[in-house]
């Protein structure tokens, strides 16, 4: 009976020694199994079904919401006066986005175009596009900059040809037209005796070259020989490195497209990007982790470096000629229009630009742009990219348009870009990338635990068996035998 009890406590050992080996097994193969199904669903592959099309397709919603810089005192900044502006807005415009042209190539290569198309969404926004605002003109005010080291004579010229078109320094127009463009008789002189003076053909509006364009030929690699480079530019409109700047290092393509990034991220990892939109590449790094809803995440925002100047911060000598710290001269890749590029509201810029201006207030909270990144697998789950358009105007001689302007860094615009995974997607990412990996976890720590439980137990319970069995043994050896005879035999 005893030794039948040892057996099946030993048994017990048995099973439990395997259920620790099977939990330690699964504490080193799980991660394996779990980072080589990440691998196989990141690479841009059409056999990857559900990967391929939110690569293709972006099943996220986007949005565009654009905030307009109302002038409230144009005629008074004629005179001298400074700007007194009006932040309007937003207006919010859904984005759709599609890759087209799809080319895969024997080196691991992608190539692509990415169309995109804007539609305006009433329900969202603070406005309608028929609302009016006045912003500086910059057909006139631009040009004034342009030409101010012409001869005075043709300076003059150049004021009668914005008179005979009745151009003013300032327009007043509704959203939609300053948006998508608008008709101007300059416009279709410029483009029928001087092609190829304006970025677009057509009507002349800020965002008009955006609606219904592509961001150019996109080359990056698919991941399939190293997954370190899933996502990353190989080259764009056939370009390896841009002409816009005066270093190499500020000419380079770097990183991704700005959609996805490589997996396997770690807080030391940055996220590089390449946009069309701003002629350069940037960087983000790493400020904080967080999760939502469940899902863990990265916070990578834009360091105070991005837009410095020379003097603050050496390697953007190639971006100069540069004005104040926080603003980055696009002229080169603008027709050499005096265009601005910083954050909104000059927010991590030189305080002096606040003084150039009145009505800007800067807050991190609604001006500094953050991408929430999945680092586990590179994709983004919450993104807010916010820039703002500034144009550099002052008086120029000969053009009596520019009056007694001030020297200025006047603020015409701002916009988001932003979107998040939820609904279904973010059930499926929760589930893959949360719950699976979870259970995986607790059924390895399970095992383990379990097993310990059983070695533990079967070995007191076959102690005490022992310790059962040699009492009985001792008992039985050493008990006094009882006599046997009678009274009468003594």
């Amino acid at each position: 009976m005893v030794a039948s009890k040892e057996r099946v406590a030993m048994g017990f050992v048995v099973a439990g020694v395997l259920m620790v080996v099977c939990g330690i097994v699964l504490a080193i193969v799980g991660p394996i199994i779990i980072d080589d199904q990440i691998v196989k669903n990141t690479v841009i592959d059409p056999e990857n079904e559900m990967s391929y099309h939110m690569w293709k397709d972006m099943p996220v919603p986007f949005y565009m919401s654009v905030y307009f810089f109302n002038v409230l005192n144009p005629k008074e900044v004629l005179q001298g006066e400074k700007p007194m502006l009006e932040q309007r807005g937003p207006y919010v415009y859904r984005k759709h986005c599609q890759k087209e042209n799809i080319t895969f190539h024997a080196n691991h290569t992608v190539t692509y175009r990415e169309k995109r198309s804007y539609f305006f969404e009433p329900g969202m926004s603070a406005g309608n596009e028929s609302d009016v605002v006045t912003i500086p003109n910059m057909l006139v005010l631009g040009a004034a900059i342009m030409m101010e080291n012409l001869p005075f004579a043709v300076r003059l010229m150049i004021s009668a040809t914005f008179k005979t078109f009745k151009e003013g320094p300032f327009l007043t127009k509704p959203v939609g037209e300053l948006m998508w463009g608008y008709d101007s008789d300059l416009v279709d002189f410029l483009n029928k005796y001087l092609p190829g003076t304006l970025p677009a053909s057509g009507k002349f509006g800020l965002f008009s070259e955006f609606n219904n364009s592509d961001t150019g030929l996109f080359t990056i690699f698919t991941g399939r020989d190293d997954i370190r480079n899933v996502h990353k530019v190989d080259s764009w409109n056939g370009l390896t490195q841009l002409n816009y700047w005066r270093t190499p290092q500020c000419n380079m393509i770097n990183g991704t497209a700005g959609q996805m990034w490589p997996p396997f991220m770690t807080r030391r990892s940055t996220l590089p990007f390449y946009s069309p939109d701003a002629c350069r590449s940037m960087e983000l790094v790493y400020q904080r982790s967080g999760n939502t809803k469940g899902i863990p995440l990265y916070r990578y925002v834009a360091p105070k470096t991005l837009f410095a100047n020379s003097s603050d911060y050496a390697p953007n000598e190639g971006f100069c000629p540069c004005r104040q710290s926080g603003l980055l001269n696009v002229s080169s890749c603008r027709q050499n229009s005096p265009v601005f590029i910083s954050h909104p509201h000059f927010y991590n810029a030189d305080p002096v630009l606040l003084d150039f201006v009145r009505g800007l207030d800067p807050d991190e909270d609604r001006h500094g742009l953050f991408i929430d990144i999945h680092p586990l697998t590179g994709v983004p789950l919450n993104v807010s990219i916010r820039l703002q358009l500034n144009l550099y105007i002052k008086r120029v001689s000969g053009i009596t348009e520019t009056g007694k302007l001030p020297e200025t860094i006047m603020p015409m615009i701002w916009f988001e870009e932003s979107g998040y995974i939820d609904g279904p997607v973010l059930d499926t990412f929760h589930t893959n990338l949360v719950v699976l990996p979870a259970i995986m976890e607790a059924t390895q720590y399970g095992f383990i635990a379990v097993g310990v439980v059983m070695v533990v137990v079967a070995a007191l319970v076959r102690r005490l068996l022992k310790k059962a069995s040699y009492k009985a043994s001792h008992q039985g050896n050493g008990a006094p035998e009882k006599s046997t005879q009678g009274p009468s035999e003594k």
